[in-house]
């Protein structure tokens, strides 16, 4: 397995190129030893460096997430190819944007995905700690790394 991780703290463009081109994540979340996953249509700001994505207040994994932030995620390719292995594993904190924030969530959203205008729910976000990319389009076992600078 080959690692490589960023040096500063900007994210790695492999993985920003692979969460914009992708458009479903699984999201996990957990409140009092109860584990949940979902499904949701995300979009990605690099700017910003958060996972957008829009939902109900009162479905299970927005409920979960605002009692307990510590959220993790993964997102696979739109079109699995076999022999391919790509994806992300994410773990981050979960939270409802506001101010200016949500104005640009909202204009990368809804820039992805124009239609959601017209669905209700609220956007929410998750914002990385820690990222994993992998990718055997790079080499058997490669994975790329990052990691909030915080963390240390």
């Amino acid at each position: 397995m080959t690692e490589q991780q960023t040096t500063d703290n900007t994210v790695d463009k492999k993985i920003v190129s692979f969460l914009q081109s992708q458009t479903a994540l699984t999201l996990a979340t957990s409140i009092n030893n109860e584990p949940y996953c979902s499904s949701c249509f995300y979009a990605y700001s690099d700017k910003l460096n958060l996972i957008v994505f829009k939902s109900s207040p009162e479905t299970k994994h927005v409920i979960q997430g605002l009692e307990n932030e510590r959220v993790a995620l993964s997102v696979l390719p739109d079109k699995l190819v076999t022999g391919k292995v790509q994806g992300i594993q994410l773990s981050g904190s979960f939270f409802r944007p506001d101010g200016e924030e949500l104005a640009a969530c909202q204009r990368v959203f809804y820039k992805k995905y124009p239609f959601a205008m017209a669905i209700g729910g609220e956007l929410w976000a998750v914002r990385p700690k820690a990222i994993k990319f992998t990718d055997s389009t790079l080499g058997f076992g490669k994975k790329v790394l990052w990691e909030a600078a915080d963390q240390h």
